[in-house]
């Protein structure tokens, strides 16, 4: 059985979805139409931008979005069976099974990387990346922090990032490398995402997902809360919104669609970073990128 994957935030790069752009004409309209919803030249900075303008929340999380979907359109889907997304890289998951329409997913998109920027931006926090480790190890010692401080990915045995008050993750790293962690990493980010401390952020995103059109899934999507197929569009709503300060369950999903059949993964979207992950939580799989 194939799935398809869709990347999160960290897979952008100045180029992006300019070679899509040039490939066909109903690709070229579908990104196009991205600038007059967003109210900015987006495809500008994706293609020709400063590296500093992508790397800004309201910008990346749009950027991947519209690239993985014109990814999508380009391969017609694939013929898959099942769906997930890394993080932001589910609402493109939600395209490909016919949940969202374009523009919808990339309102709510936008709205959803403003609203973690504004968060970010009012209580400033930090994440950091635990390699080397059992995911009860980390649990345990962040449960011992007297800060915030949460498992926030696991993206695939021996790598969990973690997010939360910027005090208590430096307390939390210290502690994880005491207890044997390869490495206990800062990364450049301001903000806690998939920690409480995304609360404000969750409400502005669920005020607009509520104003918006969830189809039901022509196939299962496996979300990063529940980790399990889901296709009734008001599970769906509410694990989008619960995700925000919730963790992103990766290894937990891919394992899942495993359990379910899965057996060829097609990364749709800007890089490889989940075709990694992927083999490193089942080297049985097969492996590939949509273009």
């Amino acid at each position: 059985m194939k799935a398809l994957v869709f990347p999160g935030q960290g897979s952008q790069f100045i180029g992006m979805g300019k070679e899509l752009y040039d490939s066909r004409k109903d690709i070229k309209d579908l990104m196009e139409s991205a600038n007059e919803i967003l109210g900015f030249d987006i495809l500008s900075i994706m293609f020709n931008g400063a590296d500093e303008d992508l790397k800004k929340t309201e910008v990346t999380q749009p950027s991947i979005f519209i690239h993985s979907v014109a990814a999508l359109k380009a391969v017609n889907g694939l013929g898959a069976e099942m769906v997930a997304g890394h993080s932001l890289g589910e609402f493109s998951a939600l395209v490909a099974n016919g949940v969202l329409s374009f523009d919808d997913g990339l309102k709510l998109v936008s709205e959803r990387a403003k609203a973690m920027q504004a968060a970010c931006d009012a209580n400033p926090s930090s994440m950091a990346a635990i390699l080397g480790l059992e995911d009860a190890k980390v649990e345990e010692i962040c449960a011992q922090i007297s800060g915030i401080v949460v498992p926030a990915n696991y993206n695939c045995p021996g790598q969990l990032v973690i997010s939360g008050e910027t005090a208590a993750v430096e307390e939390a790293c210290a502690k994880l490398k005491e207890a044997g962690a390869k490495r206990a990493l800062l990364l450049p980010v301001n903000g806690a995402f998939h920690s409480p401390l995304m609360q404000p952020a969750q409400e502005r995103l669920a005020a607009a997902i509520e104003q918006t059109k969830f189809r039901k899934a022509t196939i299962p999507v496996y979300q990063n809360i529940t980790t399990t197929a889901v296709t009734n569009p008001d599970e769906i709503k509410q694990n989008l919104i619960a995700q925000l300060t919730g963790p992103v369950k990766w290894t937990q999903s891919v394992q899942n669609m495993i359990k379910d059949g899965a057996n060829n993964f097609v990364e749709v979207g800007p890089g490889k970073t989940l075709q990694g992950l992927i083999k490193k939580i089942d080297s049985s799989v097969d492996v590939a990128s949509a273009i």
